[in-house]
């Protein structure tokens, strides 16, 4: 019966493409509309609103202009979020206000939104950004009612790039050209791999043809927020590449790798064919004293034999007959042996058989996959991390594909063994695979949008594989299951992790991991 669900569930997936992996749309589901709403007896008498960005489920950072009435008037102005998915809007509640470099950091009371990386790596001049948020002058156009202030919708694009960093009033801000207006107060800037590098909170006025400029807080200044703020980030230092740029990368390792390879086994030819040279030389010497020493042998046991031949003819004629027939014998014997050593005398030329070549570890059976203790080192020429950290993983794998004793694995139709997770909250599907051998662990993230994240979850719960189990059915089961929910992802992911993995001796120690 599982299979059946899960053979439907493929169908359904195949039925249905997954929309292209973007970047800038996965950043985009991380974006809100901060609302604040004056109440003076029980009716509306103000409203404000800026854009916010979640740095983690449930706080978002923004300006501390976009939420100052309500930080002056707490009794009287409240505070809301409007995620740019879902049906829903929800309370919010200050957490940590700085004036100074502008910004604040508030907490939903109800619901998760995805949260962002902040970039903290270096940007170059021209470097390729995007403003995200709510401009006041586009709900200006398209805003009918007050209750489309507070339905989530996707936030706004603006492209342009950054030019310098300036300090103002002696905080660090990126100076940028991407087109911003006053909603998009407290919303990010965020590089092609939608990473925030700012928080957008000014612009420069165009008077008398003036071109216009935007001003974002830095990255750097925001981190010294949240750590004053005691609030925890994920945070990427790595430059951002595409995916082709990336794969194309990986290629090229692969081939640096192969050719390293290709050059080490030449040069253990060429030193096992001059070894092999020289054992054969050897031999031959030695084959050729051995063939000169028998022969010499056999001169001294003909000649021997000879001269006994000589006395029994020399007793013969002295009618010594015993000693005639003895000494006869005798040479007539060594004679004989002295043919038989020189028929039997070794070749000159020696042959040796081949050295045996250096013991290879053993690789697995095509449906199993190696057991053991490994440590997992991300090798960062073939990667493209966004989101994650780039730690190393410690991975234990054992019978039937259960790996850190609680994850079952099952092979994928890439001969791969996988596990995909589809978590119930977190809007991120990620796919984990090792080879057979053990030696490769990768790690591929996307980052999907409200309506594929659902299909994903349909297709998972036909079949519940929480934990290890040893049933070759539900293991071939939940392979025909993650390759349903495959078909349903992008062709791309938004994030790969590549790590290289070496075995542990038994006993040795390894990193705790909270995977």
């Amino acid at each position: 019966m599982t299979r059946l669900l899960a053979l439907l569930f493929a169908l359904v997936s195949l039925a249905l493409p997954a929309r292209a992996a973007d970047d800038i749309s996965a950043a985009s589901r991380s974006v809100v509309r901060v609302v604040t709403v004056a109440m003076m007896e029980g009716e509306v008498v103000g409203f404000g609103h800026g854009s916010g960005i979640a740095i983690s489920p449930t706080r978002i950072v923004t300006n501390a202009h976009v939420v100052d009435s309500a930080v002056r008037y707490p009794n009287n102005v409240a505070l809301g979020v409007v995620p740019s998915e879902g049906q829903k809007s929800y309370a919010a509640k200050l957490v940590a206000i700085d004036r100074a470099r502008d910004l604040a950091l508030i907490e939903i009371t109800q619901g998760r939104v995805p949260p962002a990386a902040v970039y903290t790596g270096p940007l170059d001049a021209g470097t390729d950004i995007v403003a995200l948020g709510y401009p006041g002058n586009v709900d200006l156009a398209t805003a009918r009612s007050a209750s489309d202030y507070i339905t989530p919708r996707s936030p706004v694009r603006s492209e342009g790039n950054y030019s310098n960093m300036q300090s103002v009033d002696g905080v660090a801000m990126l100076v940028h050209t991407a087109k911003i207006s006053r909603g998009n107060s407290g919303g990010p800037l965020v590089d092609d791999c939608g990473r925030i590098t700012g928080i957008n909170t000014a612009i420069t006025r165009a008077d008398d043809g003036d071109s216009p400029f935007a001003f974002a807080i830095s990255a750097r200044e925001l981190a010294r927020f949240l750590a004053d703020a005691n609030q925890g980030y994920t945070s990427v230092g790595t430059g951002c590449l595409t995916m082709a740029e990336a794969e194309a990368r990986e290629r090229a390792a692969l081939a640096a790798e192969e050719r390293v390879a290709a050059e080490a086994n030449s040069a253990r030819e060429a030193a096992a064919k001059l070894e092999r040279e020289r054992r054969l030389q050897r031999a031959e010497e030695e084959a050729l004293a051995a063939r000169e020493n028998r022969i010499a042998l056999a001169g001294v046991l003909f000649v021997i034999g000879a001269l006994a031949a000589g006395a029994g003819l020399l007793f013969y004629n002295q009618q010594k007959l015993r000693n005639a027939k003895i000494a006869g014998g005798a040479g007539g014997a060594l004679m004989l042996l002295a043919i038989m050593v020189f028929m039997t005398r070794p070749d000159a030329h020696a042959d040796i058989a081949d050295a045996p070549a250096p013991d290879e570890p053993t690789q697995p059976a095509t449906r199993t996959l190696a057991e053991g203790r490994f440590i997992c080192t991300v090798q960062s020429n073939r990667s493209r991390i966004t989101v994650s950290s780039a730690d190393d993983v410690p991975v234990t794998i054992g019978k039937n594909g259960c790996v850190n004793e609680r994850t079952q694995y099952a092979m994928g139709a890439d001969g791969r063994w996988q596990r995909i997770l589809v978590p119930n909250e977190e809007a991120t599907v990620t796919v984990a695979s090792i080879d057979p051998a053990g030696k490769e662990y990768r790690v591929e993230r996307y980052l999907l949008d409200a309506e594929t994240m659902e299909r994903a979850r349909e297709i998972r719960s036909g079949i519940e594989v929480k934990s290890c189990t040893a049933d070759p059915a539900r293991v071939e089961a939940l392979a025909t299951q993650q390759d349903a929910i495959r078909s349903a992802l992008p062709t791309s992911p938004n994030e790969r992790l590549v790590y290289r993995c070496q075995k542990l001796a038994d006993g040795a120690a390894s990193p705790a991991t909270g995977n």
